[in-house]
């Protein structure tokens, strides 16, 4: 007789908790018709349809492809050896250092040795004393194209007989070509007015690094409170004036402050201006009238730091502060490439190169209520791309300069700090428009920065001064003045010597860095003008290494003619360019273009 067999024990709790099977579109008779709690997603699913076949390609036949002719070959095998080389090619492109593109030209002219003459002025009106003149006899940047002086030098055989140079009225002043046309100009080239709505000049000096400061005096604008009635009476208004510190890619036909790419001030309450939102800044939104010298202050980071917010490896938590003048300097710079030509217009001859293009997404930024279209198509849709701007932003041309800043003094008086952490503008930040003939890397030309821009309006009027005798310094400039301690000392009386000595020790203490201490923008003229003088004899030493390496490989002159491709270039009567750029087709920096342009 068999034993029953004892209960096995059954556990308080299940090993294990059952999982949910999961649900197949092929078993959905399975699928509960009622959602439950354990299968909450079970009338979704049964509604869930299968994906829809995809739809081929509809291709015509053979026999139509030949009656069209469109079917040159049945079977068109990839040429690997092409890509192959095709592939070599690009990578050694990006292995070479980069180099500005090479051209071909006739030789100079006599003429193109002379020193490019001086601006003509055709007098127009007076205004505080002062004669003002239209000078429209010159050639003015355009949207897509920037203009410099150059001249025919037989010591550059290599590049293309040209190099940079400067014309009359010599020193730091305004642009002549970095103006609107509207602008007219003093003999000086320091004051502006306009008859006609904002319009905006820019100065010939621009700031890359440091601490910078000039001056603007409001010789016409907005009259002054306590000025008697009876003396404006019947006088026509003053116009308008704002001041402020402006990119290459702020326009030149809108106020300073209408844009990302500058940021200003309104001689009206004193408001700051930026992407034309102006804000409250004066204190009892005090004006800015007639006779008051503005001063304004502008602090940038170092180049290094710039490059590495640029690049994106930038962070927070190390770079927690800016060296301006490091002990040991970086002992190489990085490559400064300018892709330009000689072009002439009226006699006189230019440098012709691709201007910097606005970006869409400072652009972006205007709209009252801005949308990240243009932010997401950039960076698929990525969140992080609708953030404001700052130094760690996907996008370069969003990016910040942390330690950045622009200070205002009125008639040396410090006011207060508007603006930080301005805008970035080394590439990718900056880069020019895509268009034919221009190279989509990011080039830095040498010239690129925040520039000293006034605009004016119907009738106002202002002087710039860049120093070094300002009229009303700042306490900083006031320490780093002259250097001429010496003779003052042999004039100054015994009491005296002992506080000028103080006060020199002073400025010493001040002046340990170059960088860090603040200066006038007409020191930054002779710094500008030395490297633009050391960027072409880099630019012609590299040519003409290249140029003694291709004649040593035995193809000299066959190669360089073989490589070459004419492209004409002429002038309409009326000076209108056309399509000189042709000739800037192609990458690569071995290539060498040929440029021909008609006589006029």
């Amino acid at each position: 007789m068999a034993t029953e067999s004892s209960p096995r024990p059954r556990s308080a709790t299940p090993s294990s908790i059952p999982q949910k099977r999961p649900l197949n579109l092929d078993d959905e008779q399975h699928v509960p018709a009622v959602s439950s709690p354990l299968n909450p997603d079970a009338a979704s699913s049964r509604a869930r349809k299968p994906p829809a076949r995809e739809q081929r390609e509809k291709k015509e036949s053979l026999k139509k492809r030949e009656a069209k002719g469109t079917d040159t070959t049945r079977t068109a095998t990839p040429d690997t050896q092409t890509s192959t080389k095709k592939s070599k090619k690009a990578d050694k492109a990006l292995l070479e250092p980069l180099r500005p593109l090479k051209y071909l030209f006739k030789p100079p002219k006599p003429p193109d040795f002379d020193p490019p003459p001086a601006v003509t002025f055709n007098p127009v009106l007076f205004r505080g004393n002062r004669q003002f003149n239209a000078c429209d006899e010159h050639i003015f940047n355009k949207k897509s194209f920037r203009y410099t002086n150059c001249i025919a030098d037989p010591a550059f055989p290599s590049s293309h007989w040209f190099r940079q140079t400067e014309a009359f009225p010599f020193g730091p002043r305004f642009s002549f070509q970095e103006a609107s046309s509207h602008i007219l100009f003093d003999e000086t080239g320091r004051c502006i007015t306009t008859e006609k709505a904002f319009r905006m000049a820019r100065a010939n000096i621009g700031a890359r690094e440091g601490r910078w400061y000039y001056e603007c005096k409001i010789l016409s604008g907005v009259k002054p409170p306590n000025q008697d009635p009876a003396l404006t009476a019947g006088s026509e208004s003053g116009g308008h004036v704002r001041l402020g510190w402006a990119r290459r890619e702020a326009s030149l036909d809108t106020p300073v402050g209408f844009d990302a790419y500058s940021y200003g001030f309104r001689d009206l309450c004193g408001q700051k201006v930026h992407l034309s939102r102006p804000k409250d800044f004066m204190p009892n939104n005090e004006s800015f009238c007639e006779g008051d010298v503005i001063g304004l202050e502008l602090t940038l980071p170092s180049l290094a730091l710039h490059r590495k917010i640029v690049e994106g490896s930038y962070n927070k938590a190390v770079d927690v502060s800016d060296d301006l003048d490091p002990q040991y300097a970086a002992a190489e710079a990085p490559d400064i490439v300018r892709d330009r030509i000689p072009i002439r217009y009226k006699g006189v001859v230019y440098f012709e190169q691709f201007e910097y293009h606005p970006a869409k997404e400072l652009e972006e930024l205007m709209n009252p209520s801005p949308t990240a279209s243009a932010l997401s198509t950039s960076l698929n849709t990525n969140a992080a791309s609708t953030a404001p701007p700052n130094p760690n932003h996907p996008s370069p041309t969003m990016r910040t300069l942390p330690f950045s800043s622009i200070r205002v003094y009125k008639n040396g008086k410090f006011i207060g700090t508007p603006f930080t952490e301005l805008l970035a503008f080394l590439p990718p930040a900056s880069k020019p428009a895509v268009q034919q003939g221009a190279r989509d890397l990011p080039l830095d030309d040498g010239m690129l920065g925040y520039f000293p821009a006034i605009s004016v309006f119907r009738g106002g009027a202002a002087e710039v001064n860049f120093g070094p005798e300002f009229w009303c310094p700042p306490s900083d400039l006031a320490v780093g003045g002259s250097d001429d301690d010496d003779e003052e000392d042999d004039e100054d009386s015994e009491d005296m010597k002992p506080k000028r000595k103080e006060s020199r020790a002073t400025k010493q203490q001040h002046s340990q860095g170059k960088h860090s201490r603040l200066r006038g923008m007409g020191e930054r003229f002779v710094e500008q003008i030395a490297e633009d003088v050391v960027y072409d004899l880099v630019d012609e030493t590299d040519h003409w290494l290249h140029e003694a390496a291709e004649n040593a490989g035995g193809d000299g002159e066959a190669a360089r003619k073989g490589r070459s491709a004419s492209t004409a270039a002429g002038m309409d009567s009326g000076g209108g360019l056309t399509d000189v750029q042709q000739g800037m087709l192609g990458g690569g920096g071995g290539e060498i273009k040929e440029i021909v342009q008609e006589e006029e």
